[in-house]
């Protein structure tokens, strides 16, 4: 017989372990979200007013929990549409401006999909759309009502 420690498996160290185990388990879940960038405006009054106002469900897709958790952001889908409020308002341009339900958008075209970015705000909400869930313009009437409690900057699509 040797002389060294030995571990003994009783019907309550299993439970503890296999307590323990599922609380890894559970504790790794809560910390999936989907990654986001909280925008520097993001912890300002106006978003976290305009974050009450994102939809639960966006065309069908649930809405998912966001890593780290804010009301400035928020995303829905696989892969995830990610709207986020305090994003700097864009400057006048000669760019694109689509308006839609009364709201103004610069859509920006990425490698992935369209940045869409509210205008005439300040600050901005941006919502990013990927390319698996295009034409992005159609999600936008779901976004109108937090835009629209966003202070106005006096620009306007033309």
């Amino acid at each position: 017989m040797h002389g060294g420690p030995r571990l003994i498996r009783t019907p309550r160290s299993l439970t503890t372990a296999v307590a323990l185990g599922a609380a890894a388990v559970a504790l790794s879940a809560c910390s999936s979200g989907v990654e986001v960038t909280v925008p520097g405006r993001g912890s300002s009054p106006v978003c976290a007013t305009a974050g009450i106002l994102w939809p639960s469900e966006l065309s069908g897709m649930e809405r998912r929990d966001t890593s780290p958790s804010n009301p400035a952001v928020a995303a829905w889908g696989d892969p995830p549409v990610i709207a986020r409020c305090g994003v700097a308002a864009p400057a006048p341009t000669e760019t694109e401006c689509l308006e839609v339900d009364g709201v103004g958008w610069i859509p920006t075209p990425l490698s992935d999909g369209t940045r869409f970015t509210s205008f005439g705000t300040e600050p901005a909400i941006e919502v990013l759309v990927p390319r698996d869930h295009a034409p992005g313009g159609l999600l936008l009437p779901a976004f109108s009502e937090a835009v629209r409690t966003l202070p106005p900057n006096g620009l306007r699509c033309r």
